[in-house]
């Protein structure tokens, strides 16, 4: 505030006076200290400010810790739910895995084993001279693989689309599940004043549900205490500072343009801004100015206290506003996982559900998969009979081949001596016919000039031979059959 131009005043004869513009100086710097009433009036909103800041997040925190309470407990339970159908979902994949491993391997056995039906050839003897060369494979219908082995992979493929959806559900829960633990667990960010000392910053930071707020409060309403007690002292000043004037020759007038515009709420008392006082000793007044000019040279660091009171105030202010906000964000959280959880709840019974219809399908599908690999595997079982039976096949063409040979042999030799026996016979039945024929009639025996009997060998049935097979392929198809026969 601008200091008003004064008149000066004469000054008093008495040794102990003080100059007139000495004691208007020291009005106009006690009229500008009473401005600190605007830090006072200040103190006093943020104490009550910050007590009610204190009602507010007393009651903001108690129903916070009640919801987080409730709502841990349910999470709780809503974890060990998940932990259940995390079970299924990973028991299905593992049995799936297992699914795909032993498919991987019924098909690669099949592969191979249609691989040497393709690369097994017929022998040209067991086919007619026309006939194209072929194949074991080509007396096989393939369709009927492929239709098998597309069966499967159909009902491989509905299992995997089923798992997929339990983990498409499983993640979509523990994702809200894992939203919910997190907007229960974020710690407040306080950021306190320089005047807190660690320990109490510490435990603040460590344990967030503390307040600091009643600490502040007491704080504060010490120092609004110091701050209106400080005003007193200046107000007190002030009046001297006017009495002092008034008592001074001329300054009346002074006095009374100096009180007029005082600031808003401080009160000097109706007397001071009347009239000139009454008279007053010697040694009273220069008691009065010797008062006046110690309490003169304490009013800027009076003022200075205050001003420090207020920043501090207001710093410390701004954490209870800022812990405030901290404690409604906080609510705000657990509200919006009160609401997830709320969500949670009306979907936990179709989550329950897809673990059920998982397991259902699963093993329905289970059912296929085992019937169908089943089959692949005696699909698989008969194609390796097959070709073991080519093989035995060639083995028993050779065996064919050797009897026949050894009956070849066996007529070749009776026809041998038979011809003997049938010369032999002849011959002798010349000889018969030379000695006695003359003397015999004819008609005695009708057979007498009958040849001896003369046998041809041709076989009972059959006209095919056994097909003309080499031996080394023959030889190549026993260690094959006995290769098997000692594995």
């Amino acid at each position: 505030m601008a200091s008003p131009v004064l008149p000066s005043f004469p000054e008093m004869e008495s040794p102990a006076s003080a100059p007139s513009e000495t004691l208007v100086s020291h009005l106009v710097a006690a009229k500008r200290s009473l401005s600190s009433i605007d830090h006072v009036w200040r103190a006093n909103e943020i104490v009550n400010s910050t007590r009610a800041y204190l009602e507010s997040s007393v009651i903001t925190s108690a129903r916070t810790a009640f919801l987080r309470a409730g709502i841990s407990a349910q999470v709780h339970t809503l974890e060990q739910v998940h932990h259940h159908s995390k079970a299924v979902e990973r028991e299905g994949a593992e049995e799936y895995q297992e699914v795909v491993r032993t498919l991987g391997e019924a098909d690669q056995r099949l592969k191979v084993t249609l691989g040497r039906l393709r690369t097994t050839m017929i022998e040209a003897g067991l086919r007619p001279e026309a006939d194209q060369r072929k194949t074991l494979l080509d007396f096989v219908d393939e369709s009927g693989v492929d239709e098998l082995l597309i069966s499967v992979q159909e009902a491989a493929d509905a299992a995997q689309n089923a798992h997929a959806e339990l983990v498409e559900t499983n993640s979509g829960f523990w994702t809200d599940l894992n939203r919910i633990d997190t907007l229960l667990h974020i710690a407040p960010s306080l950021h306190h004043p320089s005047t807190m000392d660690k320990s109490s910053m510490d435990a603040v930071y460590d344990e967030p549900s503390i307040s600091p707020i009643p600490e502040f409060l007491e704080s504060m309403e010490a120092r609004a205490k110091d701050m209106a007690d400080n005003l007193e002292s200046l107000v007190k000043h002030f009046d001297l500072c006017v009495t002092a004037i008034k008592h001074t020759e001329g300054g009346g007038e002074a006095a009374q343009r100096l009180t007029d515009d005082l600031p808003a709420g401080v009160d000097v008392g109706e007397e001071l801004k009347g009239a000139p006082l009454g008279q007053i000793s010697e040694q009273e007044r220069r008691e009065m100015l010797e008062v006046l000019a110690k309490d003169a040279d304490q009013v800027d660091e009076v003022v200075m206290e205050i001003r420090d009171h207020i920043a501090e105030m207001e710093d410390q202010f701004r954490t209870v506003s800022a812990y405030l906000d901290t404690v409604a964000q906080e609510h705000s959280n657990i509200n919006t996982a009160f609401k997830l959880l709320d969500n949670l709840g009306r979907r936990l019974h179709a989550f329950l559900g897809q673990s059920e219809v998982f397991v259902m399908r699963w093993d329905d599908e289970k059912i296929r998969i085992n019937e169908r690999m089943g089959e692949l595997e005696n699909l698989g079982n008969f194609y390796d009979g097959y070709v073991s039976a080519y093989d035995n096949l060639l083995v028993e063409i050779g065996r064919r081949q050797f009897m026949e040979q050894q009956m070849d042999n066996v007529l070749q030799d009776a026809m041998r001596k038979l011809e003997i026996l049938y010369d032999e016979d002849n011959a002798k039945r010349e000889t018969f016919k030379s000695n006695h024929g003359d003397f015999l009639p004819v008609d005695i025996w009708p057979g007498l000039t009958d040849p001896p009997l003369h046998f041809e060998a041709k076989p009972k049935n059959g006209t095919d031979k056994v097909p003309d097979i080499s031996k080394s392929v023959i030889q190549r198809a026993i260690r094959r059959v006995e290769g098997k026969s000692v594995s």
